[in-house]
């Protein structure tokens, strides 16, 4: 289904021409909306306004994709009952929100972006009430519009965090598992191949703990309880606590953001936690993980106390912190009050006020366009908001309140960008840009974005364009897809431009191609299907084959050619064949078989028991039945001459014939109906012939 704005009105200047139409597209719609809450002090507070179209479904999780549209997970939707499980693309170009189904409740799970572009989709909920985990993945591939489930996780997850790391791979951490105990274990995935063993951890996680990636490699634990840890993904190990919050609750759905990280201070990993708590606190705290023995400091207060509050990062380095309540999902204490912090003063200062309660399964996202999309609120079931508010930071405003002239980006490389090597960017405004900044697309849920993070760049200027040099390595910034954004010497961002960082830019992806079955397959629960594929890189080797197989036994193989895979129960299942070469990269649009498995039913045989015939008149009867597989049938017993019975291969058979001189009489056969479930129908049949 689709929601359609209303009109469309420009609420700032019209932007030059980019060679990105998805960057120009969003400008387009996301400042079409309706009128805007407040315009006093806008260049001050930046501005709130409610788009005209409304979100059909509970936005539980989104995440930006490297095409300007916004995926939206939202599964049953905190509704027990319900069972057509729904995600939704949210397109700023068309201002629509198209739903579709997905396979599997997706309700609650850990989500993050893959280097080449796809949505991983990690765990989810098996029941509700007590909630178990789901043990399944997914990817969406935004070029197709479709999920495809890979390789199941040792164990369910719901509630999990998801963290990308520095060598593409992904880890996962916490969450609820099929027996509804907290999974206090990480496995690591690595695209083509696979979930890792899983490594322990010495202490039970909360869920959807608070996980950040560091420039040394290690990943962060910052909450939500009072012990900080690192977990080293080389070594697979953890640390010991190595700081204590200064406050001695535990901050539930309070938030945790790693902030900008800059060649000027080398790079200097700090982390601030803000709010939550029940009743929630104000407070905020930030640890220096570059010092030698880091610890909590008490950073400024914001305006209110939040709970199931949201956080994220701006172009210009600063941070908006917005939603919540003083009681955990009560709209009566909802904090409506927004506020910016900013890293450089460590102070707060207001970000006006939005209209709609954000609380529970509420979520902010940074768009290309430099805005932020805010979105949900559930604080009970059956009920949550629909309305989708758009802040317009001050940034994007003069003094007096009009828009603010913005730098243009007309060209970025189109290929992939190794680290710390040098690229171009082509700007008409290049004399007056004061710095270069990737923003990693955010993947918020429950208070937490586990994707985003602000990396500034070198540059030096030149004719018409900008000298910039790409982040050192994957600890400052994983591989994948960046917003790249520019700003003014007034502190005015452009509209970004997508930029992808890659371990092997040069390098061309290989592509599986599966053989067997040469397209979709339609069997029954208990017969197999056969697989094989091959691969090709044009410049390098396959080195590794990797396929799942949802619902299927096995479930995955290395092999090119697994062979026969059984299909035990029925539904729509996705068979999916992925390549690597020799320089680690996979297919980035693996191929893919539907298999669908209709259910079994034993043999019966439905036709009649009798039948008769004449001497020297040709008869026919007909045998038929019903059961899948389709029976066959036979029979045994002594025919009258002249008279066969023949089986047709598509469960009936026919007793036919013309009976010889002197074969009156009856004939008792038995007649077997065999599809292979259960007992064989059998009937006991009498075929009379009579005298002419």
């Amino acid at each position: 289904m689709s929601t359609p704005a209303s009109r469309l009105f420009l609420c700032l200047r019209s932007f030059p021409t980019a060679r990105s139409i998805v960057a120009a597209s969003i400008v387009g719609i996301l400042s079409l909306a309706c009128a805007p809450h407040s315009s006093a002090q806008a260049n001050l507070q930046g501005q709130w306004q409610t788009l005209p179209n409304l979100m059909p479904i509970n936005p539980v999780h989104v995440a930006l994709l490297h095409n300007g549209r916004v995926l939206v997970v939202s599964g049953s939707g905190n509704l027990p009952t319900v069972t057509n499980y729904q995600a939704a693309i949210f397109d700023p170009a068309t201002g629509t929100v198209t739903t579709q189904p997905v396979g599997w409740d997706m309700f609650c799970n850990g989500m993050v972006v893959l280097s080449d572009g796809r949505a991983f989709v990690n765990g989810g909920t098996l029941q509700y009430d007590p909630f178990h985990g789901q043990p399944r993945s997914a990817v969406y591939d935004p070029s197709t519009g479709q999920f495809t489930d890979v390789q199941n996780m040792s164990h369910g997850r719901w509630y999990p965090t998801a963290t990308n790391l520095s060598d593409g791979t992904l880890m996962t951490f916490s969450g609820l598992d099929e027996n509804s105990s907290t999974n206090s274990t990480v496995e690591i995935y690595t695209v083509g191949s696979g979930w890792s063993t899983t490594y322990g951890s010495p202490f039970t996680p909360p869920l959807y703990p608070r996980m950040h990636l560091l420039p040394s490699g290690k990943v962060f634990y910052s909450g939500s309880t009072t012990g900080s840890r690192y977990f080293d993904p080389s070594a697979h190990t953890w640390s010991g606590v190595v700081a204590n919050t200064n406050y001695s609750g535990t901050r539930t759905y309070g938030t945790s953001v790693l902030l900008p990280l800059t060649p000027a201070n080398n790079y200097k990993p700090v982390v601030m936690i803000l709010g939550g708590g029940n009743p929630a606190t104000n407070t905020t705290e930030l640890i220096d993980l570059s010092a030698g023995s880091p610890h909590w400091v008490y950073g400024p207060n914001m305006s209110q106390s939040r709970i199931e509050m949201n956080a994220t990062l701006l172009p210009s380095g600063k941070l908006i912190a917005l939603g919540g309540s003083l009681n955990d999902e009560d709209t009566a204490t909802a904090s409506l009050k927004a506020d910016l912090y900013d890293p450089v003063s460590n102070m707060f200062s207001s970000a006006g006020q939005n209209v709609y309660a954000r609380l529970y399964h509420s979520n902010s996202l940074l768009l290309p366009d430099a805005r932020v999309l805010v979105v949900g609120g559930n604080p009970s079931r059956g009920t949550y908001e629909q309305h989708i508010e758009i802040y317009t930071p001050p940034y994007l405003f003069k003094s007096d309140g009009t828009a603010a002239a913005r730098p243009s980006i007309t060209g970025v490389p189109s290929t992939a960008i190794g680290y710390g090597s040098a690229f171009q960017v082509q700007t008409p405004d290049a004399a007056s840009i004061s710095f270069v900044r990737l923003i990693r697309p955010g993947a918020p849920t429950h208070a937490f974005d586990m994707e985003q993070r602000l990396v500034e760049l070198s540059f030096t200027v030149g004719s018409g364009a900008l000298n910039v040099i790409a982040p050192p390595n994957g600890n400052i910034a994983p591989p994948g897809y960046y917003m790249l954004f520019l700003l003014n010497s007034a502190g005015v961002p452009s509209v970004a431009q997508f930029v992808q960082l890659s371990l092997s830019p040069a390098d061309v992806p290989p592509t599986g191609t599966i053989t067997s079955p040469t397209g979709n397959v339609t069997i029954t629960a208990g017969q197999s299907v056969l697989f094989a594929g091959t691969g090709s890189d044009p410049d390098g080797t396959i080195t590794g084959y990797s396929w799942t197989f949802s619902g299927g036994n096995p479930s995955t193989s290395s092999l090119a050619t697994p062979g026969n895979v059984t299909y035990s129960s029925p539904g729509s299942f996705t068979a999916t064949f992925t390549v690597t070469d020799n320089a680690n990269l996979t297919d980035p649009t693996p191929p893919t078989r539907t298999i669908t498995v209709n259910s079994t039913q034993a043999a019966a045989i439905t036709s009649a028991g009798s039948a008769t015939f004449a001497v020297g008149t040709a008869g026919t009867f007909t045998v038929t039945t019903t059961g899948t597989p389709t029976p066959s049938l036979s029979e045994t017993g002594a025919l009258p001459d002249g008279v066969t019975f023949k089986d047709n291969g598509n469960g009936t058979a026919t007793l036919g014939g013309t009976p010889a001189a002197g074969t009156a009489g009856s004939y008792p056969i038995t007649i077997k109906a065999h599809n292979g479930v259960g007992t064989d129908a059998s009937q006991s049949f009498a075929l009379r012939v009579k005298r002419k």
